[in-house]
């Protein structure tokens, strides 16, 4: 059984980074499902549902803007911060240098708004003993849309570029759909990238959900999907995954 949502989200900016831009971030024209589904964890997630994107809604036009950022190469140790967050008195700070920083051009999206059209899935991992526990996600994921409550700031694609507003809504009004999307009709949008595929599938490699161990490694899929009158039917041409 499956329990959809409708919810509408702004944004000031978006980055969906082509992964084949190696050096410069250049944003997608509009999300990847991969990415939708990393904001709804953001809402609620738990390892016994698992988010499927349906359909996506793009209610403005297109616009990119073209900024340059300071970035850190380094990273926080992840030895060092679970050595922390134990109780122990570990340096988890990043010192910056004239080395440890660099600028980077980014093509990014501003002023959007998407409608995004989704449902929840049971994964049987980790699943609770109860037997009314899809109503019990259902209720709580709804009661977290209602009140705009989420565990960390969602964000869409780059975390600094967190959403401005969520709203969950019965029906989508296509008729704020931007006037030059509808009239672009069919828009092929190429092969993108549609999530990462992790080969632990979100069991622990160790078996202990006390102290799980899960595996880095992933493979990319991609799709080709084609917005029609600013509706991307994520489900139909999901039906052509590649790897």
């Amino acid at each position: 059984m499956s329990y959809g949502f409708k919810i509408i989200v702004e944004g000031d900016y978006a980055c969906f980074t082509r992964p084949e831009m190696k050096v410069e971030r250049v944003s997608y024209d509009v999300p990847t499902p991969g990415a939708l589904c990393g904001l709804l964890k953001s809402i609620y997630w738990k390892p016994a549902i698992k988010y499927v994107i349906n359909k996506i809604i793009v209610f403005n036009p297109i616009n990119f803007i073209n900024i340059r950022r300071n970035e850190i190469k380094n990273k926080v140790s992840f030895s060092n911060l679970k050595k922390r967050m134990n109780g122990k008195d570990t340096d988890i700070c990043i010192y910056l240098g004239s080395d440890s920083i660099h600028q980077r051009a980014s093509m990014i999206l501003k002023d959007v708004k998407y409608g995004i059209e989704f449902h929840f899935e049971t994964t049987n991992i980790k699943s609770e003993d109860e037997a009314d526990g899809e109503n019990k996600h259902y209720n709580i994921l709804k009661r977290r849309l209602e009140k705009g409550q989420f565990f960390r700031v969602p964000c869409l694609g780059c975390r600094e570029f967190s959403v401005k507003s969520i709203s969950l809504v019965d029906e989508f009004d296509l008729s704020q759909i931007d006037e030059n999307i509808r009239k672009s009709r069919e828009v092929d949008l190429g092969f993108m990238l549609y999530e990462l595929e992790f080969k632990d599938k979100g069991l622990p490699k160790n078996n202990d959900w006390e102290n799980p161990v899960f595996s880095d490694e992933a493979q990319a899929l991609y799709y080709r999907p084609y917005m029609i009158d600013g509706v991307i039917d994520v489900q139909k041409y999901k039906e052509v995954i590649k790897c």
